[in-house]
């Protein structure tokens, strides 16, 4: 019997090319492959296995940790000039968020009788208390990684640390980037992004190995080894509570 785990991300790998989102051309060229770069082409060229768009996005402003982002929203809406100043790289559209809603206190209550009305008025993660759903999870999905939106995926972070009020939700991005040199431009490092998970780490892994340089080799495992890029199996047991 195979693990529940395994079977996702078979049917995960499945879809993608059931979507088109992964292809190949007729010369063999992997779509998540940068066509200007020899190993970007070859990489994924030797993988065994060869939609996150959303016009309706929630923002982070939806969620208690950053719930003022809308007042504030709403003030440079009405002032040209704050809005100069302040800008809008505040207001983040993640693309993929995981949340939880309050606890009635009936819920809360279930075991023991730990609440009334006479504390815990301010709890976050109280219904009575009015407040919005909890931002669990923030993930940044680049399909490719290329420095601009390496860059992109740090200034999300850091906004989604600079603006909370709060504890900090877990920031992290998916990606298919088969170039290790580019994933490390994001996955160095640690401060900004909990972790990179990588579509199909195990298979990057063994292409690199095959077709990749002494230096793609090494950056590889170094980021596997330092626990900075991960495989996208990990992802939910990572961020399970």
């Amino acid at each position: 019997m195979d693990a529940i785990i395994k079977n996702a991300r078979f049917r995960f790998h499945k879809r993608l090319f059931e979507t088109n989102t992964l292809s190949l051309t007729e010369a063999g060229i992997a779509s998540n492959a940068d066509t200007s770069s020899k190993g970007s082409i070859a990489i994924p060229g030797r993988w065994s296995i060869l939609q996150l768009g959303n016009n309706n996005r929630l923002k982070t402003s939806d969620f208690e940790q950053y719930e003022h982002l809308a007042y504030l929203n709403a003030l440079t809406a009405e002032n040209a000039q704050l809005a100069a100043v302040l800008g809008n790289d505040y207001l983040v559209a993640p693309d993929v968020v995981i949340y939880r809603d309050l606890c009635e206190d009936s819920e809360i209550n279930a075991e023991q009788y730990i609440v009334d009305d006479s504390v815990s008025r301010m709890a976050s993660l109280r219904k009575a208390n009015g407040g919005r759903p909890l931002l669990h999870a923030s993930i940044s999905a680049k399909f490719t990684m290329r420095s601009d939106r390496a860059q992109n995926s740090r200034t999300e972070a850091l906004n989604l640390i600079r603006n909370r009020k709060g504890h900090l939700p877990h920031i992290v991005v998916t990606t298919a980037e088969p170039m290790p040199n580019r994933l490390a431009s994001l996955a160095l490092g640690t401060g900004d992004i909990d972790c990179v998970y990588h579509f199909a780490l195990y298979e990057l892994v063994q292409s690199v190995n095959k077709v990749g340089s002494e230096d793609a080799v090494e950056i590889l495992q170094t980021l596997v080894q330092g626990k900075r890029l991960k495989d996208i199996s990990d992802l939910p047991l990572d961020l399970a509570v």
